[in-house]
């Protein structure tokens, strides 16, 4: 596999701490009605409400499969409506990128062992 160079910008530590990373559990996963490549998930993020969010995985991941599994969410990413879906965060992932810029392969960012949803990632 050959992947594309990688262009690295530097943040400051003060605008890394303004992430807020959190481990979330995926509690139900379907294909987005209204786009190609994007899942709708389900996620308790250890608020009474949980949240929402779209992710573009689609064709990495069986809906299915993703259910119980605990992820790297951007908890404070300002909301936004992708194709008539809320998505309330984002899920970490790594990708394989090729020469000309199209992804090889996702990797949803995984917990190794249980932690209770909400905790702080750092």
């Amino acid at each position: 596999m050959t992947t594309a160079p990688i262009s690295l910008s530097a943040v400051s530590f003060e605008q890394f701490t303004n992430l807020d990373l959190r481990v979330a559990t995926i509690t139900h996963a379907e294909a987005h009605p209204n786009a190609d490549r994007l899942l709708k998930i389900q996620l308790d993020d250890g608020t009474p409400e949980g949240r929402q969010v779209c992710a573009g995985i689609k064709s990495w991941y069986e809906p299915e499969s993703l259910v119980g599994t605990q992820v790297v969410i951007v908890a404070n990413l300002e909301p936004r409506t992708i194709r008539g879906e809320v998505s309330q965060g984002m899920i970490m992932a790594g990708s394989a990128v090729t020469e000309g810029g199209n992804k090889e392969d996702v990797c949803v960012l995984r917990v190794d062992r249980p932690l209770p949803p909400g905790s702080k990632v750092s």
